[in-house]
């Protein structure tokens, strides 16, 4: 018998976490692995609102996720539209943002505003998110926020960016310990094959994936879907809180 079929002890209560009629938020749920944990999560049951700046994307994504989908254009650099994002949501049980646009390069060719860019969009941003979703979170709902493993281990002259990730880690922490019961954790992947990546010019992106390749202990890239499932285990594990897990191939480890 499986450990999810057994019955509780008695005294105990059933498993609270599962997604079945659940209200996930994906905030830059249009694309990229914000799209794939909405595929996952409405494949278990839930129903997935995503949020984004491009109304175009947004509607093709819930198209493409079926009727389980619904979605509202949010940017997570102004606060205002954040608040109006939460207000339009009449439940809210798990939340996840990957919405960010940022600059990234050393610190002695970056000028201030690029360097800070991270921070603006990536930090500040899902700061103000989970400040919005916290009120609306049941005492067995989730936030889970996203990093990166260049927080843990810098790739490159970013030290901006790598702050950043870093300072999520703390951010998720932190929540933690002031939302509880609430849980908070956070994602912190490696190098993914995806939509991120597709963006950028081949040569670029084919240097990258053969260094990320030789840094790892696996030498592969991860995929979304593969980020995607992390994110749902930490939705779904009602003992999980103020962790961060990194999908990344054992990057960090080398």
């Amino acid at each position: 018998m499986s450990v999810l079929s057994t019955p509780s002890p008695a005294g105990s209560s059933p498993r609270r976490h599962e997604l079945a009629g659940r209200v996930v938020v994906l905030i830059g749920g249009g694309s990229g692995i914000g799209l794939r944990v909405a595929h996952q999560a409405a494949a278990a049951g839930a129903k997935v609102v995503l949020g984004g700046r491009t109304p175009e994307k947004l509607a093709a994504a819930a198209r493409e996720v079926g009727e389980a989908a619904t979605w509202q254009t949010v940017d997570v650099t102004d606060p205002r539209s954040i608040e109006s994002f939460f207000s339009a949501c009449d439940r809210v049980d798990h939340v996840f943002t990957t919405a960010a646009s940022y600059r990234v390069g050393p610190m002695l060719k970056l000028d201030d505003a690029d360097a800070a860019s991270p921070f603006t969009s990536k930090f500040w941003g899902q700061y103000h998110v989970a400040k919005c979703a916290a009120p609306l979170l049941p005492p067995d709902g989730s936030l889970v926020l996203m990093s990166g493993a260049a927080g843990a281990r810098p790739p490159a002259p970013a030290p901006a960016y790598a702050a950043c990730n870093a300072a999520i880690e703390g951010l998720g922490r932190g929540l933690a310990v002031e939302l509880a019961p609430i849980r908070v954790n956070v994602i912190s992947p490696g190098t993914v094959d995806g939509n991120l990546w597709a963006q950028r010019p081949a040569h670029e992106r084919d240097a990258s994936f053969t260094q990320y390749r030789n840094d790892t202990l696996l030498h592969q890239l991860g995929t979304e879907d593969e980020i995607a499932h992390g994110v749902l285990f930490l939705f779904t594990n009602g003992y999980m809180t103020g962790s961060t897990i990194y999908p990344d191939g054992g990057y960090t480890l080398r």
